[in-house]
């Protein structure tokens, strides 16, 4: 391009200067440059990537074929076959159909404990027997009156299970032996000591039942007959029924609890807060329920919003009662498993039974007055869940409305009568009725150190307000427990548990000939707190066969369960456990 514009200006001076030849005056011209010429890409010549051949003769290209000369070549390589890892396995766990266990201790304690369970047929129907004994013979020196004891039970049960649904009964028989021996040493001669008879024998049968439905909205029902009765000609019967149905509306379920529950008893003996025993008490109660509830299950919330609808009859008396009580119930989870805060107030027609009160405190005297309890309400609030991933925990305030809620306290000391009893010598319990309000604070926290150590410790408070404004008798304020296993190897296991009770009051009377029982001279005693502490320890030789130890009362502390009613110093007793196929 550079010569070519050289040319130009070649071609322009040469021209002019003909010109110039050719006129006499050639004169005088400025040339004024306004840009320099500036090429660009657009002003070349651009090849065409596919020329256009115009020659005559066109050469055709000739296909050119391939072919591979390929030589076999014998190989001796075999590849080895890639196997898996072998994981070591621990062998499962050998079980057993049956198991028995026998221990002796001082005071002649002695425990035995037997179960059985065998497979029917094919559809995994199972025949379980258990027979357990708990028994001692040994003397409390505070008292001049035997302390034997002891508690037997024999059990038989049969379940069967199914796709759909599955059921099973069971007969239970019982027989406890206690002795109401709470009379200090020295309160009486020697020769009315000889004149107590102090022992009492209850005797237990029952049979119950149940039907757990899949798929269906009737879900289970539970039945449950039982007799009870003394040797002071005492006898008591119940018989309840209890279902359950679920029935799905849209996105959620409403449930309907329904119970049956009758109570029928008598004592021949009159109450010992009268000085003459002309008639004994007879007792009869009915009771009908309904409870529907509204279940609302969302990511993080569950809630149930009902109402429980009791008929209460008094049968003996013939009138009955009609109650509504609260049945609401919520939980949130605020933080994952971290958090949990739950509430409710519910409240419930509560049956009484002499059955129940004498496994609360066996020595309460064959002269009770049964009444139902009115649970108005029992609102609380609490924070459950995970401290860390082995450490729960579970705090919990209540307040709670209870209307004849049942207390114990002592029998008035009652030489009037002319019945010759046991119990008469202010060494037997009574069951007092009061309306009480009780405000109450419970914390749990369990914590498993690890697979081998599991540690757990709870205290509770309460704060009890009565309308007949006395103390709310045998009711301790302050509660508190702490508990441990310890797996320490293969063959070793121990354990140990720890638990206190806080002061607790109690009343001490002596009745009176014409004289009302709420004026009979009588004085408020106070029960001492205590703390007990047991533990156990054991050794496996293999799957069948292990020895144990177990100690109880440690500190040797004689403390009063009941007034007047104290305990066993230390206990020591060793025993052998033995599996076994039957």
């Amino acid at each position: 391009m550079q010569k070519r514009n050289l040319f130009i200006i070649f071609f322009l001076s040469l021209f002019m200067l003909v010109s110039a030849q050719e006129t006499d005056d050639i004169g005088t011209e400025t040339v004024t440059v306004v840009k320099p010429y500036s090429p660009t890409v657009s002003d070349a010549f651009k090849i065409k990537s596919v020329p256009v051949l115009n020659d005559s003769i066109v050469l055709q290209k000739k296909k050119i074929e391939y072919s591979i000369f390929s030589v076999p070549v014998a190989s001796t390589f075999t590849p080895a076959k890639a196997k898996a890892a072998k994981v070591e396995k621990l062998p499962p766990p050998i079980l057993y159909n049956s198991y028995a266990s026998v221990g002796l201790g001082n005071f002649n304690n002695a425990l035995v404990d037997f179960y059985t369970s065998r497979e029917l047929g094919r559809d995994e129907d199972l025949l379980d027997f258990g027979f357990s004994h708990h028994s001692s013979r040994g003397d409390i020196n505070s008292t001049p009156l035997e302390t034997d004891f002891y508690n037997t039970k024999l059990n038989a049960s049969y379940a069967k299970k199914d796709r759909d649904f599955d059921w099973g009964a069971s007969i239970g028989l019982q027989h406890q032996l206690y002795n109401w021996y709470g009379l200090e040493s020295g309160a009486f001669t020697q020769t009315q000591v000889n004149a107590i008879d102090e022992r009492q024998n209850y005797f237990n049968a029952q049979v119950k039942g149940h039907l757990n439905l899949e798929d269906s909205f009737f879900k289970n029902g539970n039945i449950l007959i039982r007799r009870f009765w003394d040797t002071s000609e005492s006898a008591e019967n119940r018989a309840v029924f209890k279902s359950e149905i679920e029935l799905p509306i849209t996105d959620e379920l409403v449930n309907i609890k329904t119970k049956f529950d009758y109570l029928g008893g008598s004592f021949i003996n009159a109450d010992l807060n009268s000085t003459e025993n002309t008639n004994g008490v007879d007792y009869g109660h009915f009771q009908v329920g309904v409870n529907p509830s509204f279940l609302v299950l969302r990511d993080e919330l569950t809630l149930s919003l009902g109402a429980n609808f009791v008929y209460g009859s008094d049968i003996e008396r013939s009138n009955g009662s009609f109650y509504i009580y609260p049945a609401v119930t919520a939980s949130y989870r605020l933080l994952d498993e971290q958090v949990i805060a739950y509430g409710g107030i519910e409240g419930d027609l509560r049956q009484n039974s002499y059955y129940d009160f004498v496994n609360d405190n066996p020595y309460v005297s064959p002269t009770l007055f049964i009444q139902p309890t009115d649970q108005q309400y029992n609102g609380y609030l609490g924070l459950k869940g995970q401290l860390f991933s082995n450490v729960g925990y579970n705090i919990k305030g209540s307040y709670m409305a209870e209307n004849r809620r049942p207390l114990f306290f002592l029998n008035p000391q009652n030489l009037l009568r002319t019945d010759d009893q046991g119990y008469n010598y202010g060494n037997s319990f009574q069951v007092f009725y009061d309306d009480i309000r009780t405000l109450g604070v419970f914390a749990e926290l369990n914590v498993d150190v690890n697979r081998n150590f599991t540690l757990g410790l709870n205290a509770e408070y309460y704060n009890y307000r009565t309308e007949t404004d006395n103390p709310a008798w045998n009711l301790p304020e302050l509660k508190g427990s702490l508990f441990m296993d310890y797996q320490i190897t293969n063959q070793w296991f121990a354990g140990a548990n720890l638990f206190f009770i806080g002061e607790r009051q109690d009343l001490q009377s002596q009745a009176v000939a014409n004289i009302p029982a709420n004026e009979f001279p009588s004085t408020i005693v106070t029960l001492d707190s205590f703390f007990d502490a047991n533990a156990h320890l054991g050794y496996r030789f293999n799957d069948q066969l292990s020895v144990f130890a177990k100690l109880s009362n440690i500190a040797n502390n004689n403390y009063q369960n009941w007034y007047n009613f104290r305990v066993q110093g230390f206990q020591a007793l060793a025993g052998v456990s033995y599996k076994f196929d039957f």
